[in-house]
């Protein structure tokens, strides 16, 4: 298949919100990403972090159990609060002093193959901050590194085998006007036409009540549709 109908095939597979197609040259991303990273609107800012994971289940009954588990999940809910303080400290550098809120902490969210535990945390600009800053102030986004954001990207750099590079960061547009949307790049397939290579990358969060197990089977689930369109 050509990259482009890998795309549509991923994209029929796999729908989501934030999903993106981009190349530079022979390089190639198909993105299918529930996530998203930061927006704005004239004043205002949102981010979308998503921490916490759930399988789908074809019985209705089962499906509505799991949700209910991953949004009482200890672990989970851990996971995610602590990505939302982070966004918050991040959004709160460039934003008005009390402006910063949380709309939905713990939000449950249903994708075809996986539910997902998000939050949204929002926040209005400082009047004379450029847009810029606020891209500058919360990148890379926290549901990508962890927290403490600065440390755990010293120890990303020293242990992970290879590097991010496209993955774990982000595309999306900017408006004339400044206001922009970007997504998080995650559930994506990455090709180098030149060389015929073609990879992905995914992962899970590990906190002091992960369980390896587990967290190997959530890796899993979402490499899941970047497999099974060449099946």
């Amino acid at each position: 298949m050509e990259p482009h109908q890998v795309f549509n095939a991923l994209n029929a597979l796999s729908p989501a919100p934030f999903a993106a197609y981009y190349r530079l040259d022979d390089k190639y991303m198909i993105c299918a990403s529930p996530e998203r990273y930061l927006r704005k609107r004239g004043g205002n800012l949102l981010s979308q972090p998503i921490k916490g994971t759930a399988r789908r289940d074809t019985d209705l009954v089962k499906d509505e159990q799991i949700k209910a588990e991953l949004r009482n999940d200890i672990k989970e809910r851990a996971e995610n609060v602590m990505i939302t303080d982070l966004v918050r400290n991040d959004l709160a550098r460039c934003c008005e002093p009390g402006s910063i809120n949380v709309d939905e902490l713990f939000g449950v969210y249903t994708f075809p193959q996986v539910h997902q535990l998000i939050s949204t945390v929002s926040g209005t600009m400082r009047l004379g901050v450029p847009f810029t800053d606020a891209i500058r102030y919360s990148f890379p986004m926290g549901s990508m590194t962890g927290a403490p954001k600065y440390k755990v990207m010293q120890l990303i750099d020293k242990y992970e085998c290879s590097r991010r590079e496209l993955f774990s960061g982000t595309v999306g547009y900017i408006c004339p006007d400044g206001d922009f949307d970007f997504n998080v790049i995650i559930r994506s397939l990455f090709y180098n036409q030149s060389t015929k290579y073609l990879c992905y990358q995914t992962g899970g969060a590990i906190t002091y009540d992960s369980l390896p197990e587990k967290e190997w089977d959530e890796m899993r689930l979402k490499a899941w549709a970047l497999e099974r369109i060449f099946s």
